[in-house]
């Protein structure tokens, strides 16, 4: 029986792919025993217990930007975190820890080299997180989602996706996508969602612009966050919601994609084939523009900066991309080649690759 502590946590980001390769664990090892790692202020503390996994907790250590009287105690506070996690690992027999990024990686990576015991990393973005950077000098099994990500020791395994999202027929969900939504089953769909974060200048050209995508022979499902003041004009074929809790029908009956460019949306789309036109979050350090990075150059998505993406841009760009059937058929067959539904299976295979090493 073999006992593992995955660490990672903060944000979705984090969270989703380390619960996906968690539950392969189990379904590939029902014996193993699989502990997680984080703090008690991140999505962990609430999304880990949910779906039945034992957290254990360190605080929340941000890395310092700037000196400050925080950032002089930082040492002594990481310090006694490493302890802390050693100890963890002591008691309770873990055998590797996998890190997927966060405040409660690097200081598992470092107390698992101090323990002799093997590392493995996986990195959800394209442009690598300071945490992961440090794991990928202690061992040689690093895993990246994005085939462009410049990490030490990496190797393409792709995204640890959910399983609804890996098990998907599209074919079976699409008839029932429709049905949920209430689509047509003559026209193709436009899928824009931008998630509740950030998603204002998504949402407003979309709204703008619905009419001329609609009489180019498209129907819209608009998913617009939770925090859109946007409301039902009634257009036809245009179909708003503020939430939806069965994204993978929505991007079943896709055929092509408004989105921001977080990792797991890019992952999921070149994934199932679903061409895109990705609109990137432009705050923060940039990363979702490296997200689309694969996608884009090798043909299957198109990207627009958030200050460009305008009801005019819609209307003579992306209209005709969407008009032109052939070219969309062909971005379908390119986003596939730069996606996997296989990320948690081959994330399990180099866990397993760093166990076996004498």
């Amino acid at each position: 029986m073999t006992t593992y502590l995955l660490a990672g946590g903060g944000t979705a980001g984090h969270v989703n792919p380390l619960l996906a390769v968690a539950d392969a664990l189990i379904e590939r090892e029902p014996d193993a025993r699989v502990y997680v790692l984080g703090t008690k202020e991140g999505l962990e503390a609430r999304l880990v217990p949910e779906r039945g996994y034992e957290l254990l907790t360190i605080e929340k250590l941000p890395f310092p930007r700037r000196i400050n009287r925080r950032a002089l105690s930082f040492g002594p506070r990481f310090s006694a975190a490493v302890k802390s996690i050693q100890s963890m690992i002591a008691e309770r027999g873990i055998d590797v820890v996998v890190g997927f990024g966060g405040y409660a990686a690097a200081p598992a990576y470092l107390a698992a080299r101090r323990a002799g015991i093997p590392v493995v990393v996986h990195e959800a973005n394209a442009k690598p997180g300071l945490a992961n950077r440090l794991g990928a000098r202690f061992t040689s099994h690093v895993g990246v989602a994005f085939h462009g990500t410049r990490l030490r020791n990496s190797r393409f395994v792709g995204m640890p996706l959910r399983r609804e999202i890996e098990r998907l027929d599209r074919d079976v969900a699409r008839t029932a996508g429709r049905t949920v939504f209430g689509l047509a089953d003559d026209r193709p769909t436009l899928l824009v969602t931008g998630g509740s974060l950030g998603a204002r200048r998504v949402n407003e050209t979309i709204f703008a612009a619905r009419q001329s995508i609609v009489d180019a022979g498209y129907q819209i499902l608009h998913i617009a966050g939770d925090k859109s003041e946007l409301s039902d004009p009634g257009t036809e074929h245009y179909h708003l919601v503020s939430y939806c809790d069965q994204m993978d029908l929505a991007l079943a009956v896709a055929d092509f994609a408004v989105s921001r460019a977080g990792a797991a949306t890019v992952s999921e789309l070149s994934a199932l084939g679903i061409p895109a036109a990705y609109v990137p979050y432009p705050v923060g350090n940039g990363e979702q523009r490296y997200n689309a990075a694969d996608a884009v150059n090798a043909g299957g998505a198109v990207i627009v900066l958030d200050a460009g993406f305008t009801p005019e841009w819609v209307e003579t760009s992306l209209v005709p991309l969407l008009t032109d059937r052939m070219r969309v058929q062909d971005m379908a067959v390119q986003s596939r080649l730069m996606g996997t539904l296989e990320g948690s299976s081959r994330m399990i295979d180099l866990i397993s690759q760093s166990l076996a090493r004498p």
